[in-house]
């Protein structure tokens, strides 16, 4: 028989290569734990004491600072603690007067006119009511009204005066006020037109144009103003002012149901056939 040879592996391991016996296992683990675990609930105490100090230290500051509103002492009595009144102190009061002049009513009587509340004067802002107009004076009492005439009152009528009632005009408006206005003035145009005079002179030039007349219509209508605020030939701007002044009257603008005055511009149209 032949004999086989066999190589068998050999394993060779220095002794650097052989790993020494852990010292770190199980036991230390839990001692570390255990220890981490104790400091960290240690400080998150600490900083919840210090987080609560903190807020008391803040309420009490916030509470020292406000101010305390003072407030005075409230006493309380009746009617049976008050002390009786001093016989001597009352006794020097004169008792009131039971005389009473019928003087008659303040106001005074008489027809008021309409006038803005600017223009009237200090000593007739005082009329008399419709109640007592028939018992009023023109003079006016002082004021202690029993229901009876006034004393001063003149029944002979030697005091009496003829008031002379000037009617007050209405104010202009300026051609570029603003007037806030309902309806605007009404015009005929095609009677305005049949008013209008074309001048010789600008119908032998051939001179054809536009003139806007700026016309005042009072609240009764009348045209008592007129100028030419826009023309294309001043040759024409006299026979239009003409025509609108000699139209007389318009229907006034109305504001609030009741005519105004008012300025409008009416075109006149001046064309040779």
């Amino acid at each position: 028989m032949v004999k086989k040879s066999k190589l068998e592996p050999v394993i060779s391991i220095g002794l650097d290569e052989i790993p020494l016996p852990s010292t770190y296992g199980a036991a230390e683990l839990k001692f570390f734990i255990r220890r981490n675990t104790y400091r960290g609930a240690l400080i998150t105490l600490l900083l919840l004491l210090a987080i609560l100090l903190l807020t008391v230290v803040s309420k009490t500051v916030e509470e020292s600072t406000k101010k305390e509103i003072k407030v005075a002492p409230i006493t309380k009595m009746t009617l049976d603690d008050l002390p009786p009144p001093d016989a001597e102190a009352t006794s020097d009061i004169p008792p009131p007067p039971d005389v009473v002049i019928n003087t008659g009513p303040a106001a005074r009587a008489g027809n008021p006119i309409p006038v803005p509340d600017a223009m009237i004067a200090p000593d007739v802002k005082d009329f008399a009511t419709v109640d007592v107009q028939s018992r009023a004076s023109t003079v006016g009492g002082e004021g202690e009204d029993l229901g009876q005439f006034a004393s001063n009152i003149d029944w002979t009528g030697e005091s009496r005066k003829v008031v002379e009632v000037e009617t007050i005009k209405d104010k202009e408006p300026e051609p570029d006020e603003f007037i806030p206005v309902e309806k605007e003035p009404v015009f005929d145009i095609g009677k305005l037109m049949t008013l209008v005079n074309y001048p010789e002179m600008a119908r032998k030039a051939n001179i054809e144009g536009t003139v806007h007349v700026r016309a005042l219509v009072n609240r009764d209508g009348k045209i008592v103003r007129a100028f030419a605020e826009m023309s294309d030939n001043k040759a024409l701007d006299k026979a239009a002012i003409d025509a609108v002044l000699k139209y007389g009257y318009a229907t006034p603008a109305v504001m609030n149901g009741q005519p105004v005055s008012c300025w409008v511009s009416i075109p006149i149209v001046f064309k040779l056939k």
